[in-house]
């Protein structure tokens, strides 16, 4: 303990004596309390540190200032290093907003910001430490454990959460042993060490983790050594570099121990001035030890004939202190001190010799805060980029489609009047392919910065012209199936209302009233979604409910495509016109099915990619199954593109239906 406030007195004044100056024209005071590890000296110990919370600015002391000092006000506490002290500490600090850094507690409690939102530390949680404990134990393949916790913040919470980790894994935990309070000062630590041991030597556990501190850890392996107990143990940093336990007698004798360690490094310059402080000793600290509490017959008894120090005695001199220096808390402690300077100095601007507290400020929704909190930088504006390769890709696929429609619309003009743009509909199947080329010029408009416009003409004009497409559709699949039924006479009521023009006029018009109405009522803006550290531009739909309309209107006339479809799939159709729209509109069906729940679960830039995706599918289902193969046939297939080809087809296929209609019949 006594290094350990060492060096946090030399950090503290290698900054204020640094060059140039880390804070200009104050220094950093210190007031020290020994707490003896104990919760109640230590929160007495914090409401001391906390008395007269007034001036912002009397912790920091101007250089020139000779009289006696002003009651400081705390701004930062080093300390406990018990999770379970650090703990109390933090609660009472965080009343106040002082900061407390903890340069050993390692419970993951601690890290829980809305519980304690002023504690900081230098040195990891132990949730860093369990996983690197299952990991040690999955690398050499043991299957059952031992964990041994103390019943404190450190101990129970790390005991937990190896527990639920080991489980993850298949690894059996075979027992968790929690140690009573003080355990290494109960009088009954005896018997209870030794029943312990018992458990341990009687289990077939390949490892006994010990997630405790040394002072247990010492008492339970001087019983291992007694009773002759050799096991494989892993040591937590609590104990791992521990001298106690390193020395003790036999401790060889007690198997393997694997340990884990904080990362360590030597305070620069630090044992040097543990040394130098021993010429004529100036540190009231040590002083008042040499005074009080050293019992030194000699006071170079340290020292050999040749000058040199013997440590190796258990009377040796206080300068030997500085061979125990631990460079793992004693560089936490470093480390600790310097975030406090590195606060201060951003608490503070100084100009010509004048320093005035920054005053803080919210940034904008559309900044955030700098990892330092000094300023505030302007958040990354993203939203779906036209040079994206996604989109570039789906831009491409978009102009081939529209160079195919063209191709289709002008092959349809050329052979206009054949059997085959007759059974396609006529002029239907023009307003069919206009159509689809308008769904594929929508394609462009799902890409760049959204603007009120492209929001707008986005959805609800696909719902339109995909309507009048499937439109064109129905009315067809009525005129062949109205064309081969023989169960109505030629001037029946249900060939007087087939009116193709009439009928897509009307299926088409109750989709454009439906979105006219979206865009009046609810018209989709352009919106934003902010993030973090970023702002997403999108198209807010305005209404869901007109968007869902939208695409279940269309369902369910592609439904019904479908269903008549397959229903006239038997009839005499040479071009195949029912199968090849029963299978477009299953997959029409299949796509926007699909698309629902990926579209409401995907966040961010590419959920519009996702809209853009889906017409570009629908519109090549048509165009591919529907559309192309009658192109193949008027192009390459010509010899089918004949009315004799048509009657012949047609006689033949009655012909095969009676025939199976008299083998069938029962004899």
């Amino acid at each position: 303990m006594f290094l350990r406030t060492q060096v946090m007195i030399y950090a503290i004044r290698e900054i204020n004596q640094r060059v140039p100056r880390v804070l200009p024209n104050v220094s950093i005071g210190y007031e020290i309390y020994d707490t003896c590890g104990d919760v109640s000296f230590a929160i007495r110990a914090t409401l001391q540190l906390l008395r007269n919370q007034s001036d912002a600015r009397s912790c920091l002391v101007p250089e020139d200032f000779q009289t006696v000092l002003p009651e400081p006000e705390t701004k930062a506490v080093i300390g406990e290093s018990s999770s379970e002290v650090s703990i109390a500490v933090a609660r009472v600090l965080a009343l106040s907003s002082v900061t407390q850094i903890g340069y050993a507690a390692t419970s993951q409690v601690l890290s829980r910001k809305l519980k304690f939102p002023t504690f900081l530390r230098t040195i990891p949680s132990d949730e860093h430490q369990t996983k690197a404990i299952v990991d040690l134990v999955v690398k050499f393949n043991w299957k059952t454990v031992i964990v041994v916790g103390s019943d404190d913040e450190h101990g129970r919470y790390g005991s937990d959460n190896l527990e639920d980790l080991f489980r993850a894994e298949d690894i059996c935990v075979e027992f968790i042993e929690i140690l009573p309070g003080s355990f290494y000062l109960n009088n009954y630590t005896h018997v209870y060490v030794t029943e312990l041991i018992r458990k341990i030597n009687e289990s077939s556990a390949e490892a006994v983790i010990l997630f405790t501190g040394e002072s247990n850890v010492a008492v339970i392996m001087e019983a291992a050594i007694q009773h002759g107990l050799n096991r494989t143990w892993i040591a937590t940093n609590t104990w791992s570099t521990s001298n106690t336990i390193s020395t003790l007698l036999d401790i060889e004798g007690v198997g393997e121990v694997f340990g884990f360690v904080s990362k360590r490094n030597e305070v620069p310059g630090f044992k040097d001035y543990v040394l130098s402080i021993f010429n004529g000793p100036s540190n009231s600290f040590l002083k008042h030890y040499l005074d009080h509490c050293a019992d030194l017959d000699d006071e170079f008894s340290c020292l050999q004939e040749n000058g040199e120090r013997d440590c190796s005695t258990t009377d040796s001199h206080a300068s030997c202190l500085a061979d125990y220096i631990d460079r793992d808390m004693s560089y936490s402690i470093y480390l600790a001190v310097e975030v406090i300077a590195l606060g201060l100095r951003s608490l503070l601007k100084c100009d010509d010799h004048h320093c005035k507290r920054q005053e803080c400020k919210r940034c904008s929704a559309e900044q955030y805060s700098s990892p330092r909190r000094n300023e505030c930088i302007s958040k990354t504006v993203e939203f779906l980029q036209r040079s994206d390769p996604f989109v570039c890709v789906l831009s491409a696929l978009a102009v081939l489609g529209i160079a195919v429609t063209v191709a289709f619309a002008a092959a349809f003009t050329v052979y206009w009047g054949t059997p085959v743009v007759k059974a396609v509909g006529g002029y239907l199947c023009l307003l069919e392919l206009l159509s689809l080329l308008l769904c594929f010029s929508l394609t462009f408009s799902f890409a760049g910065r959204p603007t009120g416009d492209t929001c707008m003409v986005g959805l609800p004009l696909y719902g339109i012209a995909f309507s009048l497409c499937i439109a064109c559709i129905l009315a067809n699949l009525l005129q062949i199936s109205l064309g081969f039924s023989f169960e109505v006479g030629g001037r029946s009521w249900a060939k007087r209302l087939h009116q193709p023009a009439v009928l897509v006029t009307i299926v088409t018009g109750i989709q454009v009233g439906l979105c006219m109405s979206w865009l009046v009522l609810y018209p989709p803006r352009a919106g934003q979604v902010i993030f973090k550290e970023t702002i997403l531009k999108q198209c807010e739909k305005g209404s869901n409910e007109f968007f869902i309309a939208m695409l279940t209107y269309n369902s369910f006339l592609a439904l019904v495509c479908f269903v008549f479809a397959f229903k006239g799939r038997k009839l005499p159709d040479l071009y195949k016109n029912a199968r090849l729209i029963a299978v477009s509109m299953l997959l029409f069906l299949i796509v926007w099915v699909f698309l629902i729940p990926i579209y409401i679960s995907l966040i961010g830039k590419y959920k519009r990619a996702t809209e853009s995706t889906a017409i570009l599918i629908s519109s090549y289902s048509i165009l591919g199954c529907h559309l192309a193969p009658k192109c193949y046939i008027m192009v390459f297939k010509k010899e089918l593109n004949d009315k004799n080809a048509i009657a012949e087809y047609i006689r033949k296929h009655y012909e095969q239906s009676g025939t199976a209609e008299v083998t069938s019949a029962p004899p």
